[in-house]
């Protein structure tokens, strides 16, 4: 992913008016992430425990959307796989995101979820950038370019409800 500024963070919004999207909590090391690892950025609102934001590019343009997601507790011993990136993590490390859809069915209240890495951490997670709390990635055949090209259609199938 090419490095982001935070006026092309805030124009990529397609889930949120212009006012939300000048709201949002923008991270504040842009300049520190390791964009040539990342298929897309994701943050957590630290201001606000249940909302996080994605920014990708698609179709040679920035698409970013606000999710939201439930801050129920599971116990350490359970297991959840992310629909993204296929890594599993204990307790809290998946968590059903939601997005309101785009346009006329979004201001409706129409959303779509998909379970992913609490931490939006994917990009990393299927590089081997980053390792599960306590859980080990399980080994796949695929080669981490078959993975990455994975995780990116997952998303883009995810992205593609968003707009129906």
């Amino acid at each position: 992913m090419r490095p982001l500024t935070e006026q092309d963070i805030r124009n990529s919004f397609i889930n949120c008016s212009k006012g939300e999207a000048k709201r949002l909590a923008i991270p504040r090391d842009l300049a520190e992430r390791p964009w040539s690892d990342l298929d897309f950025l994701g943050w957590r609102d630290p201001g606000a425990p249940d909302r996080s934001y994605l920014v990708t590019e698609r179709e040679e343009r920035l698409v970013g959307v606000t999710l939201r997601f439930p801050s129920s507790r599971r116990g350490f011993l359970h297991r959840s796989m992310c629909s993204l990136c296929m890594t599993t993590h204990p307790g809290n490390g998946v968590s059903l995101m939601t997005a309101r859809k785009a346009g006329a069915a979004g201001r409706e209240g129409n959303s779509v979820g998909v379970y992913m890495c609490a931490d939006l951490a994917c990009s990393l997670y299927v590089r081997g950038k980053k390792v599960p709390e306590s859980v080990l990635r399980i080994e796949e055949s695929l080669t981490v370019e078959e993975q990455i090209a994975r995780a990116t259609g997952n998303l883009s199938a995810f992205l593609d409800k968003l707009y129906a």
